[in-house]
């Protein structure tokens, strides 16, 4: 006789991953939505082994090349369309609902993925990352009204 193992799942617990874009071409200092690199598209793929045991419920990404392109090898393996944020409010009533009980990445920039983790923290930890970094991820979880939070380099 078998045993069935029953997994329980907690739709209380929320988990965002934020990571911000991969390397952008700068070439044209006047573009301001260039695209990805060779070395970013290297990165953005990257990213999508990195977490490739994690199941994404949403991916947002804000709505530039480089973010797009940053986040989407991660949309397509999970059979995603990328939702497009803004950081006009970054965690707001809309977003909260929306994700509630989901695991989702957000993909940003140096300066919005730190304000975006900050903002669901409650108060400032994160500073704006240095704009050579394009491998920190951020792990906030909201469990039952606990909030965890984490910060990785990966190079």
């Amino acid at each position: 006789m078998g045993c069935k193992a029953q997994v329980k799942t907690n739709s209380d617990v929320t988990t965002y991953y934020f990571i911000r874009h991969a390397e952008k071409d700068r070439t044209d200092p006047t573009e301001g939505n260039p695209h990805l690199t060779e070395k970013g598209h290297e990165r953005a793929q990257n990213w999508d082994t990195v977490l490739q045991h994690v199941t994404f419920d949403a991916v947002y990404s804000t709505d530039y090349y480089r973010t797009k392109q940053t986040g989407q090898p991660i949309a397509d393996r999970n059979k995603l369309d990328l939702t497009i944020y803004t950081t006009e409010h970054y965690f707001d009533d809309v977003f909260q609902t929306a994700t509630k009980g989901k695991t989702v990445l957000i993909v940003g920039h140096s300066n919005t993925s730190p304000e975006f983790v900050n903002a669901v923290l409650g108060r400032k930890k994160y500073d704006h990352m240095d704009d050579d970094n394009n491998g920190n991820l951020y792990i906030v979880t909201l469990n039952n009204g606990n909030v965890t939070d984490i910060v990785l380099r990966i190079n």
